[in-house]
């Protein structure tokens, strides 16, 4: 698994509009997985970083299983405050059963009702999720707070917007399926993951 670091320069008016937009934003990084217009792209996560510095320092985390070209992103004039940082992850060294590991999360917690999905406003409502998903894939979470929320909207041009409600978790959380966990985060948690969703990351304790 690929996990790759990118800082935006506020300077690009490219990159002040995918800041703004998450479906730009997926479309701008598709560009470094596809050899044209015709390619299909490979499953990938990504997340915009909160945190002090995010405002002048805008970060992106992708991760894929595959390597992407990030030289194409590179050669957009300012789009890039520095090269792109990337890593490999070998997910059998890193998860191991029963151990603990801290974890952050940018969710899109929903429940369906009637055929249609609702976005979970209430923190009661939002620590339930969180608990349902460790569930389904392989984990306890052992202590978790909500770090920030937000509601946005993007779509594509001459399109009907989509409002999505984004919350990030953070917390700890114990390894009960190794090979569960393992699929969590090479799939993603959740909903709404082409809009940087989903990505699940984790460091031991």
């Amino acid at each position: 698994m690929y996990l790759t670091r990118l800082t935006l320069d506020l300077r690009s008016s490219q990159a002040r509009r995918d800041l703004g937009d998450a479906y730009e934003m997926h479309r701008t990084l598709v560009r470094a997985f596809v050899d044209g217009p015709q390619s299909q792209p490979p499953r990938f996560l990504w997340r915009l970083e909160a945190g002090k510095d995010s405002v002048s320092n805008p970060t992106v985390l992708v991760q894929s299983e595959v390597a992407a070209d990030w030289s194409v992103l590179e050669m957009m004039p300012n789009y890039l405050e520095r090269q792109a940082e990337s890593k490999c992850v070998a997910l059998d060294e890193l998860i191991r059963s029963e151990s603990c590991y801290r974890f952050r999360l940018l969710a899109n917690p929903t429940v369906t009702r009637e055929g249609k999905r609702h976005g979970l406003l209430k923190e009661s409502e939002q620590y339930a999720w969180i608990e349902r998903q460790g569930e389904r894939h392989g984990f306890g979470v052992q202590a978790r707070r909500v770090t920030s929320q937000d509601l946005f909207s993007s779509g594509e041009i001459g399109k009907p917007s989509v409002y999505i409600h984004r919350v990030c978790f953070e917390g700890l959380l114990s390894v009960q399926d190794e090979d569960a966990l393992k699929r969590a985060l090479v799939e993603g948690i959740g909903p709404a993951k082409a809009f940087g969703c989903g990505l699940l990351s984790v460091a031991p304790c």
